[in-house]
C-alpha cells in the first residue's frame, strides 16, 4: 500500500497563521535590536560627553618653574609655578587640588595652606592669583601662582630637598580632569633663584 502526501486540508487560513506569526517574530526581533542599539549608542554619547569634560578641566603651567633656596645651604627649599585653565577647560578648584611630590627618595602628599606665615616642609599654597576674582578657582583668564615647600622638616618624615643635578616630579591633581605632571632637574650650582628646566 502506498502512502501519498495530501494537502488539501492545508487552507489559506492557515497560510495566514503562518504568515503572521513570522511577521510578529520578525517584528519583536528588530524592536529588540533598535533598542539595543539606542541603549548602546546612548551610553557611547555619555562617555564621550564625560571624557570631553574630564579632558577639559584640567591646568597648564604659564612660564617657567623656579626653584628656591630660602635658607642658603645650597639646596632648593621651594619651587614656584604658575597655572592656567587649559583653552576650552571649565574652572578648576584648587581648594579640591592635590599635589604629589617625588624624587629618588621617596613619595609625598603636599598639605594645603591658606597663608603665608604658615607654608612650611610639606606645604603648597596659593601664593598669588593675577586677573583673579579673590576665590580658589582657577577660571579663563586667570593665573594662579603656587608654592611648594620641599624643604627638609630634619626628619625622615620629609627628607627631600633638592640638590644640585637632582631630578624631581611634582604632579597637580583637580578633582576632575588629566593630572598636571612638572619633571623638572636642579640645576648644576644652586643659586638664591633657580631656573628649573
Amino acid at each position: 500500500m502506498k502512502f501519498m502526501r495530501n494537502e488539501e486540508g492545508f487552507t489559506g487560513l492557515e497560510a495566514a497563521i503562518v504568515l503572521i506569526a513570522f511577521v510578529v517574530v520578525a517584528a519583536v526581533f528588530s524592536y529588540v535590536m533598535l533598542g539595543a542599539g539606542f541603549f548602546t549608542s546612548q551610553k557611547s554619547q555619555e562617555v564621550v560627553h564625560t571624557s570631553v569634560d574630564t579632558a577639559s578641566a584640567s591646568l597648564e603651567v604659564r612660564g617657567d618653574v623656579i626653584g628656591r633656596d630660602n635658607t642658603t645651604n645650597q639646596k632648593i627649599d621651594v619651587i614656584e609655578f604658575a597655572v592656567a585653565q587649559t583653552a576650552g577647560g571649565t574652572p578648576v578648584d584648587l581648594n579640591s587640588t592635590v599635589l604629589t611630590y617625588a624624587t629618588d627618595e621617596g613619595v609625598w602628599i603636599l598639605d594645603q595652606v591658606y597663608k603665608t606665615d604658615d607654608l612650611a616642609p610639606g606645604k603648597w599654597m596659593l601664593k598669588e592669583s593675577l586677573n583673579g576674582d579673590g576665590d580658589t578657582l582657577v577660571e579663563k583668564g586667570e593665573l594662579a601662582i603656587i608654592q611648594a615647600d620641599i624643604g627638609g622638616d630634619g626628619t625622615a618624615t620629609f627628607p627631600a630637598e633638592l640638590e644640585a643635578n637632582e631630578n624631581f616630579n611634582l604632579e597637580i591633581q583637580p578633582a576632575d580632569g588629566a593630572a598636571l605632571g612638572l619633571k623638572r632637574t636642579a640645576p648644576p650650582q644652586i643659586d638664591k633663584v633657580n631656573l628649573l628646566y
